[in-house]
C-alpha cells in the first residue's frame, strides 16, 4: 500500500461528512493539488487532539516559545471526497531537530508496522504521515475539538467538548463542572 507523506501540507484538517450521530470522521492532508482522505474514529480524533496539546505543552515547556495556534482552518473538506483507507491506529511524535509535530495515520491491519519506522514495506498497510509546525499542530487540534464536540459546550478550563449532560469533560482525568 501507499505511503502518503505530507512536510507542512497546506492543510491539515478533521472533518465530518453526515448528521450527528451518524457521522463518518476524516482526516484529510493536502499539498500542491495532492488531497489524502482517511476514515477516523470520532474517539481517535479526540484523542489526537487531547495528545497533540500535551506533546506541545512537554516539548515547548522551558523553550520560550508559545505554541499557540495558527490560523483556524473552518473549511470543508476538500471534494470530491474519496477514502484511501480506514485508520485503526495514529501515531505522534516529535522531531527536535526539525521542530516538528509528526502524526501517523496507518491503516486498519492484522499486520501493523512499527509506528513512525522509516522504511514501510511495499505490501504493508497505507500510512498516511504529516509533519506540522507547532502552530499548525495546535491549529489542527482546536478545529479537531470544535469538530468533535459540535452543538456541546467546551470545558471552562481545558476547552474539550463535555459529555451530551454538559458536567463531565472527556480528559483522562476528567473534572465535573459545576451547573452555575
Amino acid at each position: 500500500m501507499a505511503v502518503y507523506t505530507y512536510d507542512a501540507p497546506e492543510r491539515f484538517v478533521a472533518g465530518t461528512v453526515g448528521q450527528p450521530g451518524q457521522r463518518t470522521f476524516y482526516l484529510q492532508a493536502s499539498a500542491g493539488g495532492r488531497v489524502t482522505s482517511v476514515v477516523v474514529e470520532k474517539f481517535q480524533v479526540s484523542l489526537l487532539a487531547e495528545r497533540i496539546d500535551e506533546l506541545l505543552d512537554e516539548v515547548l515547556s522551558g523553550t520560550g516559545a508559545s505554541g499557540g495556534a495558527g490560523p483556524a482552518d473552518d473549511g470543508p473538506l476538500d471534494l470530491p471526497l474519496t477514502e484511501d483507507f480506514r485508520v485503526g491506529a495514529i501515531a505522534l511524535g516529535w522531531d527536535g531537530e526539525e521542530e516538528r509535530v509528526v502524526i501517523e495515520a496507518q491503516e486498519e491491519t492484522e499486520n501493523p508496522i512499527e509506528p513512525l519506522a522509516e522504511d514501510v514495506p511495499e505490501n504493508g498497510p497505507g500510512v498516511l504521515r504529516v509533519r506540522l509546525s507547532p502552530a499548525a499542530a495546535r491549529a489542527f487540534s482546536r478545529r479537531a475539538v470544535q469538530i468533535v464536540g459540535q452543538g456541546r459546550p467546551p470545558c471552562p478550563l481545558c476547552g474539550l467538548p463535555l459529555d451530551e449532560d454538559g458536567h463531565i469533560c472527556p480528559r483522562q482525568n476528567g473534572h465535573r463542572v459545576s451547573n452555575a
